[in-house]
C-alpha cells in the first residue's frame, strides 16, 4: 500500500495539531492515526501523540507533521482525510473516510463493507 494513500490532513488539521503538540508539551512526536473496535458502528477512529514507532507502521510526513498508521488500520483507512472545522459551537476534527458505509451519531464510529468491527453502546 503506497504511503500517500492511507490518511491526508488538511492544513487546518495540522495547524490545530502543532498547537495541541506545544499545549501537551509533545513537540517531536508523531501523530498516531488507529482504528479499533467499539463504538455504537463498530469500529472507532483514534488519533494520539507517539513517541515509539514501530518497524512495520507506515511512515508519512505532512505540513510537517510525522504521522504513523499500523498496518492492521491503514487498509480501513485507505484515503481518509482529516481536517479541523471552526464554528460559532467551538472546534473539532473530522474524519473522511471513503471506505465508511455507515456511521453513528456522534462521528467517530463507523464500520466498512468489509470490517464492522464489533459494536458496543454509545
Amino acid at each position: 500500500m503506497q504511503e500517500q494513500e492511507v490518511v491526508k490532513i488538511t492544513e487546518a488539521a495540522a495547524f490545530q495539531i502543532k498547537e495541541m503538540m506545544k499545549q501537551n508539551e509533545e513537540e517531536g512526536a508523531t501523530l498516531r492515526v488507529t482504528v479499533h473496535g467499539g463504538g455504537c458502528s463498530g469500529l472507532s477512529y483514534g488519533m494520539g501523540f507517539d513517541r515509539d514507532v514501530k518497524e512495520d507502521d507506515i511512515q508519512l510526513s505532512q505540513y510537517g507533521i510525522d504521522i504513523v498508521v499500523d498496518q492492521e488500520s491503514a487498509p480501513i483507512l485507505k484515503g481518509t482525510v482529516i481536517d479541523y472545522k471552526q464554528s460559532l459551537m467551538g472546534g473539532g476534527f473530522t474524519i473522511e473516510n471513503p471506505n465508511a458505509i455507515a456511521s453513528c451519531g456522534c462521528g467517530s464510529s463507523f464500520r466498512t463493507a468489509v470490517n464492522a468491527g464489533k459494536p458496543e453502546n454509545c
